[in-house]
């Protein structure tokens, strides 16, 4: 047997044992247990009696509900006040992306969580239990729900930008809070909201630009004119903040001024 025949002899083995490893491998396949996967079906069909339609609509508006639960958060809450006053700390200390955003929405949802927890208590124990044990109706759940989230943000809210809202949606002048429609609320609870985050914010940046001056001054006066001065302030402007405990001052600030 030459060179070539032992080649090809080599070669016809090789594919032959991988021909009956295949074979093998797929009847150990075949025989193995298959594992049962599960199967979800959604399907839209017509009701057959006015109760199953009116669960199909509950659903809808659960869903809707879902859908705007990210913007009734940030909205209808004290989230927007606290992560715009975060957000102008970072500015003012010019500490670029320290801290992170990740950092900044963390905190300002948990604070929110804490300032808002009283008020979701009451919610929780006067509309969403007593609905879901079927002892009130679901238009009264929402009226129940809605008064507590309704008086938070009165409380919050300035005439003047109450009185603006009014007159642009064209209402009679309401007597009491209850004529108040809550489309007419939210916005004008939010300007109130980033008004008083910039007050806050105003006077977030009035110690820092302080140091920034006496720093400038400081290099123009020695000829160091080549020198960033926010360079050099940076880390007086860091041990200003650490030294007061700031963090502790803002926080406390900021839940107080919900108090």
């Amino acid at each position: 047997m030459n060179r070539k025949q032992k080649t090809y002899f080599i070669t016809a083995s090789i594919g032959v044992i991988a021909a009956a490893g295949l074979v093998l491998f797929a009847k150990s396949v075949s025989a193995a247990p298959t594992i049962p996967i599960p199967a979800v079906n959604i399907g839209v069909g017509n009701a057959n009696n006015p109760k199953e339609m009116v669960n199909s609509l509950q659903i809808v508006f659960l869903l809707t509900v879902l859908t705007l639960a990210p913007s009734i958060l940030v909205m209808m809450t004290s989230f927007t006040r606290i992560v715009v006053v975060l957000s102008f700390l970072r500015s003012a200390m010019a500490t670029q992306q320290t801290p992170p955003n990740q950092v900044i929405v963390g905190m300002a949802l948990f604070l929110t969580f804490f300032i808002m927890a009283p008020t979701w208590s009451q919610v929780n124990r006067d509309a969403l239990q007593p609905y879901m044990q079927a002892k009130i109706t679901q238009e009264q759940a929402y009226d129940k729900a809605i008064t507590p989230i309704r008086d938070f943000m009165f409380k919050q809210t300035r005439e003047k930008d109450l009185a603006l809202f009014v007159r642009l949606a064209n209402i009679k002048r309401p007597k009491t809070y209850d004529d108040v429609p809550t489309y007419v609320l939210i916005p004008s609870f939010v300007i109130s909201e980033l008004k008083t985050a910039f007050q806050i914010g105003f006077i977030l940046f009035i110690p820092f630009i302080v140091i920034d001056m006496v720093v400038a001054s400081s290099l123009m006066s020695m000829g160091m004119l080549m020198l960033p001065p926010m360079m050099i302030s940076l880390p007086f402007k860091i041990l200003l903040f650490v030294m007061v405990d700031g963090w502790h001052l803002l926080i406390r600030s900021l839940v107080m001024s919900y108090r």
